[in-house]
């Protein structure tokens, strides 16, 4: 089986009660009999406190960052400190976190602030390129290197036959429907409400998400990082029009499950 928690769904900013970009996925025996690989994709603000209620740190097998805006990083620090310092059961340096160029030396200057601790004492840096393949147990991830303002790398997560695609944040591109195609469950940013001429390129809308879900042959669509002030209703209808399939509004704490016994 793999699954899908949803650990933070909202774009640029928390809302109330609710968290930034962040998400877990786990695999493990289609019998359902135990979940043997975890990866913390994004860490957005708030989501550290999520990913806690569900799991420890120290049962992960690594951290993905899709890219370095605050909005997906900002919990980095904190899960540095939460691993330097805390009681999970494992001690640094044991956890690898996987992102873009130079991510760790973004990253660095928190730590360096208030600890003599390095970096490299809690995390093992390694940096993604596109078409990277990654092993976690029974669970492959691919990055794809997707359109942003900044380098970013969406995540293709496979497992007993079944696909979880998510988009990062991405304007329109032939790598997204690639990263897309066939995915049991398509995770898709819809940062923007609606398209306006003087867009940057550089976000969906609901309605892109949709199309490009249709194209793709996705077998579910899923919206998230909507900004807190957009209206969330208006959003599934536009991506109604544009998809027909199953779809839905990433929410905090919600699970879904491909395959073995929910």
């Amino acid at each position: 089986m793999i699954r899908l928690t949803i650990l933070g769904s909202c774009g640029t900013y928390p809302a109330p009660g609710r968290a930034c970009s962040g998400y877990l996925l786990e695999a493990g025996p289609d019998d359902g009999s135990g979940v043997t690989a975890r990866v913390w994709v994004d860490v957005g603000g708030g989501s550290l406190a999520n990913l806690l209620a569900v799991t420890d740190l120290g049962k992960l097998d690594a951290i993905w960052l899709s890219h370095l805006h605050i909005d997906h990083v900002s919990d980095l620090p904190l899960a540095y400190y939460a691993l330097r310092y805390g009681d999970f059961g494992r001690p640094p340096p044991t956890l690898p976190v996987y992102g873009p160029a130079g991510w760790a030396d973004r990253v660095r200057g928190f730590v360096a602030m208030t600890t003599s601790s390095a970096l490299e004492d809690v995390f093992e840096v390694r940096e993604l390129s596109d078409g990277e393949r990654l092993t976690f147990g029974p669970m492959e991830l691919t990055a794809v290197a997707t359109l942003h303002s900044a380098e970013t790398y969406g995540v293709r997560a496979s497992a007993d036959g079944h696909t979880i695609a998510y988009s990062a944040d991405s304007g329109p591109c032939d790598a997204l429907r690639r990263l897309a195609d066939g995915a049991d469950l398509f995770l898709c940013e819809s940062t923007w409400p609606e398209w306006q001429p003087d867009n940057p390129p550089n976000h969906m809308t609901p309605e892109l998400a949709g199309r490009l879900a249709a194209e793709a042959g996705a077998a579910q669509l899923l919206l998230t990082h909507l900004r807190p002030h957009d209206d969330s209703r208006a959003a599934l209808d536009r991506a109604r029009d544009a998809y027909g399939g199953k779809l839905g509004l990433a929410v905090e704490r919600d699970v879904y499950q491909l395959g073995g016994t929910p």
